[in-house]
């Protein structure tokens, strides 16, 4: 029997297994467990599983993999993070700063105890180069004519284009989004993230998640992504909140981008292996 914990981040699902003190899963059955429990009708249901575990040569408290629904292994994932953590700090694995190993590097947590547990995630510097997001060409990729719309794109952990549209409740943005997701321009993909600029503090996006291959509720990534790239158009300045349809997130951009929001425990269950 196999223990899980089921996670969100502003309805962004996990499912959570913790090989803290022992491997569960073999690093080669990983991606085929989250391609069948994440499925809502015949699994547990989830966009993704995150493999909690002990930091490769100590250089980060916890590690963190992440498998998505799809199988795929993704580089990183913020809302995925604060699901993380949040567990590790109730299970006394982490204090309330500690650093996450990823497969995009090295991320410092902060958290603190309201009505619920905030947690900040230094997110690095977002990479704006062609060769960084990665995507053909050279220099910044902004404003670039693709698919009838201006799109931008940039590398926060993974890579994310970024489209300003006049309202995010357009029925037809999920249906274009699959097009940008896959154009050859981008060589691994990307995520598609879909922006209202609400004011100079705040915006409203809905992202379509390279992975899940459809929208999720909130994307921890793509919402610095979108912070990211307005306020290098100048739309923003450099503290946005950030509406995604699971709830809001708070982005600031310095040297580095921090993203802060809440993460909370859904349920627990046992899973026989089949």
């Amino acid at each position: 029997m196999l223990h899980f914990t089921k996670l969100h981040g502003n309805g962004n699902d996990f499912i959570l297994i913790d090989e803290y003190n022992e491997k569960i899963i073999g690093d080669n059955k990983k991606a085929g467990f989250a391609l069948k429990y994440c499925d809502r009708r015949f699994g547990i249901g989830a966009d993704g599983v995150l493999f909690l575990g002990r930091s490769e040569s100590d250089i980060a408290d916890i590690r963190m993999q992440i498998f998505n629904s799809d199988g795929t292994q993704a580089e990183m994932c913020g809302n995925g993070v604060r699901c993380l953590v949040k567990y590790a700090l109730d299970k006394g694995y982490i204090q309330d700063k500690a650093s996450v190993q990823t497969l995009a590097g090295v991320l410092p947590v902060t958290s603190r105890q309201e009505e619920k547990t905030w947690i900040s995630v230094n997110m690095g510097k977002p990479q704006f180069q062609r060769t960084q997001i990665p995507a053909k060409g050279s220099g910044e990729f902004l404003n670039v004519a693709l698919h009838g719309y201006e799109v931008s794109a940039v590398n926060t952990g993974v890579p994310h284009a970024v489209i300003f549209v006049d309202s995010p409740d357009n029925t037809e943005l999920m249906c274009i989004a699959p097009d940008i997701r896959y154009d050859p321009i981008f060589p691994k993909g990307t995520n598609v993230n879909f922006v209202h600029v609400d004011s100079r503090n705040e915006i409203t996006i809905r992202t379509y998640e390279r992975g899940v291959e459809g929208e999720t509720l909130s994307c921890g990534t793509g919402s610095v992504a979108c912070a990211a790239v307005a306020h290098r158009l100048g739309k923003t300045g450099k503290s946005v909140k950030v509406n995604t349809r699971g709830g809001e997130l708070r982005i600031t951009l310095d040297d580095t981008a921090y993203m802060e929001g809440t993460a909370e425990r859904v349920f627990e269950g046992m899973l026989e292996l089949h």
